[in-house]
């Protein structure tokens, strides 16, 4: 009697655990991380003679979790793909926001460009040249405003890279804690709840920062970034930190426990997604803005100094820019060289930034190097003047470079943001040409003056006039302002240049013809250069002289656009396949309600069962004392 005892005893007690089991199951049907538990039994061995053996009963051996090391690690590398998705989108949304909300852009532009045209048909009205004036001044705010509103987003992108960090070190902190009391508690324990606390916090540190987890034999577990640093092992976590970039202060970089920059070895999750978009978008976007700005100034002015103003004066520049930023790297030689840039041919502009390295005497370009930031090496050119060209650049080194000095160029960062109108005078718009060409009445060929355009607007003699006289078999000699004599020998519908200035002819001129260059003296009602100014809104600019600013612009709208398209779609797709892999894990660990209600029937009948095995042994024992009391 006392084996049925026993037997009914462990009965109920096995019921009685797996009814507290399917229980907590219920209760935490709803809770983030759980998953289901299950009641592990086991017969008792009993005790056997020669002819049969009777059994002793059940042990519950364990409370299983539902777990499946795949299906999870799955999980959290969907939910890191699915934050860093959401992180890009969140970010290109805004970012197309910007340049839809700030003042259209491209409408500026066409207003500007117009204003000229309005010079044209009346370059002696001031108050047509004030109000293309004016939208100088206003296209210069839209190129501001955006200019800053990007700039604030890198500011905020910064911020996030920083925050995130701390919170990849929170969570990285309390796994290893887990980790210690996981392991304290024993291999063969199942600290369920433990456990399921740590997968949580893992797969939210997976939709921080892409990473690979490995258990260990003592049931801790070990994290690993996507740069192949450590972040926790055992109960030691290795703590990230975020800190200024070599080059600029303003830009946050990423860096392991042992002080290594792995900022763009980082991919996955939100920091992965907030650095690549720092880098591959919004500071593209920034250059290609500052660049487009660059080439409306460059354009503008340079068509300016091609014509006269209201004064009868070269005209000069209507907006300023700033010259590149050169940033030298912290790490550089106390009292080395001094490096400063400038921008001498916008047609190689490029939207890259680059750094300068001094590689020592002997080697490179005069010592110096040349590479983008993505590390693409570029070819530099040593000029007679000592300095250095390179991508419509030039550089000037003062000073003395060690060895390992470093420099980072931004040519057109901060351009657009810098933009500005530095003429007041409406009667500074050069709206005539600055030199005319004409035939002397005498000349008996059959040459002619054509147009006179300007190819170099720096040239101090490009006002001073010029004869030029033909002599026998096409040759001439030209005789400018200041006395210079220069020859040579016409060819047919190739133009005849000197002092910056280019006159086309046509016909053939005869020995002893001439030619006169002069500055233009019908400057107040000739309108041929504001025609010029006008008609760059068309007229290539970068790239070679391919693309003009317009052009550019709507280059870069598209180039946001596609940006924006891409995080979207992409979003779509990791959301998906996390909803997918989050449904797989949990039809393999979720609580199934119907399932536990079925289980918590069988359990209650089974624990009714086992008190009844109970009373029948407490009958039996009863029934037997009565008979040996009176027997």
């Amino acid at each position: 009697m006392s084996s049925i005892l026993n037997i009914g005893i462990s009965g109920l007690n096995a019921a009685q655990v797996a009814l507290s089991t399917v229980s907590n199951n219920i209760a935490n049907a709803s809770t983030s991380g759980y998953s289901e538990e299950s009641v592990q039994q086991a017969e008792t061995i009993g005790q056997s003679n020669s002819q049969y053996t009777i059994g002793s009963g059940v042990n519950v051996t364990a409370v299983q979790r539902a777990y499946s090391q795949y299906l999870t690690q799955a999980l959290w590398s969907s939910s890191s793909s699915l934050q860093g998705a959401t992180t890009s989108n969140n970010l290109t949304s805004t970012l197309n926001s910007l340049l839809s909300n700030s003042g259209n852009l491209q409408t500026a532009l066409d207003n500007f460009y117009s204003g000229f045209s309005s010079v044209a048909n009346s370059p002696s009205s001031s108050s047509v040249r004030q109000a293309a004036l004016g939208s100088a001044t206003s296209l210069t705010s839209v190129f501001n405003t955006l200019g800053q509103q990007l700039s604030q987003q890198s500011t905020q992108v910064n911020q996030q890279i920083g925050s995130t960090v701390s919170s990849v070190n929170n969570l990285a902190s309390q796994i290893a804690k887990l980790n210690g009391q996981i392991a304290q508690a024993g291999t063969n324990s199942n600290p369920n709840a433990l456990l399921d606390q740590r997968d949580t916090l893992v797969q939210q540190l997976a939709g921080l920062t892409g990473i690979s987890a490995a258990t260990n034999n003592d049931g801790s577990i070990s994290v690993y970034t996507s740069a192949g640093g450590t972040l926790v092992s055992g109960t030691q976590s290795y703590a990230l930190s975020s800190g200024a970039n070599q080059y600029d202060p303003s830009s946050t970089d990423v860096f392991d426990s042992s002080g290594n920059d792995v900022t763009s070895q980082l991919s996955g999750g939100t920091l992965g997604a907030l650095v690549n978009y720092r880098s591959t978008v919004l500071q593209p976007a920034q250059n290609a803005l500052g660049q487009s700005a660059i080439a409306l100034a460059s354009s503008v002015n340079g068509q300016q100094a091609a014509g006269l103003d209201l004064n009868g004066q070269q005209g000069k520049a209507i907006f300023s820019v700033s010259s590149p930023t050169v940033l030298p790297s912290s790490k550089n030689s106390s009292g080395g060289a001094t490096v400063s840039a400038s921008v001498s041919n916008v047609s190689q502009l490029t939207t890259s930034d680059y750094v300068l390295k001094y590689t020592g005497a002997g080697t490179g370009t005069n010592g110096w190097a040349l590479s983008t930031t993505s590390g693409q090496n570029v070819a530099l050119t040593a000029n007679a003047n000592g300095t250095l060209s390179a991508d419509g650049l030039t550089f000037s080194v003062s000073g003395t470079a060690q060895t390992g000095d470093s420099y980072e160029i931004e040519p057109t960062r901060s351009a657009s943001t810098s933009l500005s109108v530095s003429m007041t005078d409406p009667n500074g718009i050069a709206a005539a040409a600055a030199l005319t060409g004409s035939a002397t009445t005498s000349n008996t060929g059959t040459g002619k003056a054509g147009s006179v355009s300007v190819t170099n607007s720096a040239n101090s003699n490009l006002l001073s006039g010029a004869t030029i006289t033909f002599g026998a078999g096409g040759n001439y000699s030209i005789t400018d302002g200041a006395g210079n004599t220069t020859t040579g020998t016409y060819t047919a519908g190739q133009p005849i240049a000197a002092d910056g200035w280019s006159l086309a002819l046509t016909g053939t001129p005869a020995s002893g013809d001439s030619f006169t260059v002069a500055a233009n003296t019908n400057g107040l009602n000739d309108n041929s250069n504001a025609l010029s100014l006008a008609g760059l809104s068309d007229s290539g600019v970068l790239n070679g002289g391919k693309t003009s600013v317009v052009t550019s612009y709507a280059n870069l709208t598209a180039q946001i656009g596609t940006a924006g398209s891409q995080a979207s779609s992409n979003l779509t797709t990791q959301t998906s396949l996390y909803n997918q892999a989050m449904s797989t894990q949990q039809s393999y660990a979720g609580v199934n309600l119907n399932q536990e209600a079925a289980n918590l029937v069988q359990f209650q009948q089974a624990y009714q069962a086992s008190a009844q095995v109970i009373t029948t042994a407490e009958q039996i024992f009863s029934s037997l004392i009565t008979a040996i009391q009176y027997g």
